[in-house]
């Protein structure tokens, strides 16, 4: 029964007593016995018997019809520090990394009745658009157990796409929620930094962009909503949090009949992409022309490589300081993203970033002026289908060699590197099965539009 209900439904059918919370419980957890093994997707499984103690306590404590998520049991994303669950980052040398205290988005799900069963799998470090660690392995794909599920939030994809979580959190600095959406058939979003406030381990520099931002994953825009609404809002922790001013689950007042669309496609030919996404895009698109949005194809006047060698300087910048400030030890058993990302870094002088952020500036010109005509900007959210999870990263595409271990997922970077809402919405399946989602962009702050509109598109063609 509980498959064919709303997350916002679960909640309401147990506050009202129509479903005990321990049957949401056993549900979830009878999900996570019969399909994790062959997933992977959730880590650091809390013992079934102090899971149990915690719904009684819960309804014990206070049955309150304001927790917007009482009795759903979460796991969080192994970068996001949970009281009694270890962080590992996907390392080994952090297999009993025990937190102090929770992360203030893990105590907003909490505080909203929301019980922390355990961690979802991410990569080294949460580097790389492919779940797979020496620690826990690779997660698997839902729609084919040899495949990838994308990453960084590749746990927390499988996880929610086959049902062993109502929904969960991610984080996203290039793609790491929007690409994992994509290949397990969910909806992905990156808000604006500062909408969902985290802790900041190290000092950063007001003049330098936020490059990463907590976000989620969803079956539906609604889902999605019930989520945004429990963990948004400014905190006194986090200088750079900011007020939503307004309720996700609200429906806004876009008139979608007047929405603008721009098409990025393949930037100018700049970005390549696998046979077939394009044509999945291209054909959501024209089915979303026919319902009164206007969609135009445009060719802008981005210079990709300015956008790359900006964020790549930046990343590496950021990166760098952060395993600098962690004290991380370099050496040959951490994997590829991280070493490259450290040597990067280690590298850059005080007048690499300074040309970074101009050529940031430069380019960031350019993109106002498309929200200036177009109210959203589409692009695929990846440039290959899911692919073998025993690789390491796709190294071609259509014949065409990476130079990077992140180079085929190029095609996120323009909303991270300007901090823009962006939703990854599901667009359908190649003849092989293999699911893919498009990018909708906003403008900075538009995180209300973003999930509108993303509601409006679920209403369309119901992907969940």
């Amino acid at each position: 029964m509980l498959e064919s209900l709303s997350v916002q439904d679960i909640v309401s059918n147990i506050l009202s007593k129509k479903i005990k919370a321990e049957e949401v419980t056993e549900f979830y957890l009878n999900r996570i016995k019969k399909l994790n093994p062959v997933l992977n997707a959730i880590v650091s499984l809390k013992d079934e018997d102090l899971i149990r103690d915690e719904v009684k306590h819960l309804k014990q404590s206070n049955e309150n019809t304001k927790s917007l998520l009482f009795g759903l049991p979460m796991a969080i994303k192994d970068l996001t520090d949970a009281e009694g669950l270890p962080t590992t980052y996907g390392l080994k040398k952090y297999n009993n990394n025990l937190p102090s205290k929770n992360s203030i988005m893990v105590d907003r799900l909490i505080n909203h009745g929301a019980i922390i069963i355990g961690k979802t799998n991410t990569p080294e470090l949460g580097l790389g658009s492919h779940t797979t660690n020496k620690l826990f392995g690779p997660t698997s794909n839902i729609f084919d157990h040899t495949k990838t599920a994308g990453g960084s939030s590749g746990g927390a994809a499988s996880a929610v796409g086959d049902s062993l979580l109502p929904f969960a959190d991610g984080s996203d600095m290039m793609g790491s929620c929007r690409n994992p959406a994509a290949y397990s058939n969910l909806y992905g979003f990156r808000p604006t930094p500062g909408l969902i406030p985290e802790y900041r381990i190290m000092k950063i520099d007001k003049q330098f962009p936020l490059l990463s931002t907590p976000g989620c994953l969803t079956r539906t825009p609604d889902d999605m909503a019930l989520f945004l609404d429990a963990v948004s809002g400014k905190h006194p922790l986090d200088p750079f949090s900011i007020d939503p001013g307004f309720s996700f689950r609200k429906e806004s007042d876009h008139d979608f009949s007047e929405i603008k669309i721009g098409w990025l496609s393949n930037m100018n030919e700049s970005y390549k992409f696998e046979a077939g996404i394009m044509d999945l895009c291209e054909k959501k698109l024209k089915e979303l022309d026919k319902t009164q949005m206007h969609v135009s194809s445009l060719v802008s006047d981005i210079n990709t490589n300015m956008l790359w060698d900006s964020w790549t300087t930046l990343r590496a910048k950021n990166i760098f300081d952060y395993l600098t400030e962690m004290k991380l030890e370099m050496n040959e058993e951490l994997g590829l993203p991280v070493r490259w990302e450290y040597e990067k870094g280690r590298g850059l002088k005080s007048k690499d970033i300074e040309t970074s952020l101009d050529q940031r500036n430069e380019c960031n010109i350019v993109v106002e002026k498309l929200f200036m005509k177009y109210d959203f900007l589409a692009i695929p959210s990846a440039q290959v289908f899911p692919f073998d999870k025993s690789l390491e990263y796709p190294d071609q595409i259509a014949g065409y060699s990476m130079d990077t271990y992140h180079r085929w997922m190029e095609v996120v970077i323009l909303a991270s590197l300007f901090g823009l809402p962006t939703m990854s919405v599901p667009i359908g399946f190649n003849k092989n099965g293999l699911p893919m989602g498009m990018q909708i962009i906003g403008k900075q702050g538009d995180d209300l539009k973003v999930v509108s509109f993303a509601k409006r598109y679920h209403r369309i063609f119901n992907y969940s």
